[in-house]
């Protein structure tokens, strides 16, 4: 197997079972933890909030790490974070100890999750990283599909508390040792003095990481509320719990599906053009879901995975193609601070304008994408 190929199976792998662990864990535990610590579901999402937040803090920092020792170092440290978060999360009686579990864990999740892994794979790579970033959003797309049936058998045989513990084990005996195993070498375009500063550029490159902060910023809104309250969405709009379960269940394979097709056939266009055509996919699969309810569920589901799937890509590969490889891990931990305030407040603003407005909170996520659209068509085609 090519060493590429190796650092896409096992990142990829390793992914996976992160983003089932933390970011899809609130989904299926929200509600038996509410239950047993006597607490409603708002102050379960605003604890999972408030840890989202910290991670935006902190992300800048996780991604500076990595350019300057590799994500071989960094990446192994966030899987014991997490594992520590999930452990503290299992033990934990009331509101203080879910909040303190969910700090630790939205610590972990800054140097863990796709940024980190981003910032990892264009140390490696340099400029050819596309193929691997989208290789191991191609795996871990499979995260929900996997991960939150898992834990709802987990949840159901043995309890919620043991479903953490479980997910602690996976984060130390088979994430980490993945991540240790990273290639500890360097692209030379990636070198220390072009990674001094992120926006080295000058105003124009700083216009460009606004903009796409602002894309990103929406879009991750859309994706968190989506991920913690797709399934409570498609019962508001007429499904059965059964039907809601297996229409959420289709948003793992239509991303992948739609980043085999980003691999595959729209590779040969630029990045900017795949994230154009994503932006729309949520607004147009809120609008079915909206104008013909339940019967829509499917379609809404596979549309806005598709969609999500070619924009988590877009994530990684638009600050390479418009800015370049020098100085990523730090700049992409800038341009995702925002998106991570945002995508804090998602789960607890979306669950109120449900509560409100039923699927009509929808407004809110589909503004989102136009908005992310037409700023994605206001930047240069052509790389600075």
């Amino acid at each position: 197997m090519q060493p590429q190929n190796r650092v896409i199976l096992g990142l990829g792998t390793a992914q996976t079972f992160a983003w089932g662990s933390t970011y899809y864990l609130p989904a299926i535990l929200a509600n038996p933890i509410a239950a047993e610590l006597g607490i409603g579901t708002p102050t379960f999402f605003i604890a999972f909030s408030i840890g989202l937040l910290l991670s935006a803090f902190v992300g800048p920092g996780s991604g500076r790490l990595i350019d300057v020792h590799g994500g071989h170092r960094v990446l192994p440290a966030s899987n014991v974070i997490i594992a520590a978060g999930l452990v503290m999360l299992g033990i934990c009686n009331g509101p203080l100890t879910l909040t303190a579990s969910w700090l630790v864990m939205g610590v972990g999740m800054s140097a863990g999750l796709y940024e980190a892994a981003f910032s990892t794979l264009a140390r490696i790579f340099g400029s050819n990283a596309r193929r691997a970033i989208t290789g191991i959003t191609l795996i871990a797309g499979f995260a929900s599909t996997v991960c939150w049936p898992l834990s709802g058998w987990m949840e159901t045989a043995f309890g919620w508390r043991m479903t953490c513990f479980v997910w602690a084990a996976v984060q130390l005996f088979v994430c980490l040792p993945i991540n240790a195993l990273l290639p500890r070498t360097r692209a030379a375009e990636h070198a220390a003095p072009k990674a001094a500063s992120a926006t080295a550029g000058g105003p124009r490159h700083f216009w460009l990481m606004a903009a796409l902060a602002f894309v990103f910023a929406g879009t991750w809104f859309s994706s968190t509320a989506m991920a913690a309250h797709l399934p409570r969405l498609l019962q508001e709009a007429g499904a059965s719990h059964a039907g809601a379960i297996a229409a959420g269940a289709l948003i793992g394979p239509a991303q992948v599906a739609a980043r085999l097709i980003e691999a595959s056939l729209m590779r040969h266009f630029s990045p900017l053009a795949s994230a154009r055509v994503a932006s729309l996919a949520h607004p147009v699969a809120a609008g079915g879901l909206v104008a013909l309810g339940a019967p829509a569920t499917t379609f809404f589901a596979v549309t806005h995975g598709a969609g999500n799937g070619v924009m988590t890509i877009a994530n990684g590969t638009l600050p390479l193609y418009l800015l370049g490889a020098g100085g990523y891990g730090l700049r992409q931990g800038l341009m995702m601070a925002p998106a991570r305030f945002v995508q804090g407040a998602a789960p607890f603003v979306f669950d109120l304008a449900l509560s409100r407005y039923g699927t009509g909170a929808l407004a809110l996520t589909a503004g989102f994408g136009l908005l992310s659209f037409l700023v994605l068509m206001l930047l240069p085609s052509r790389k600075p």
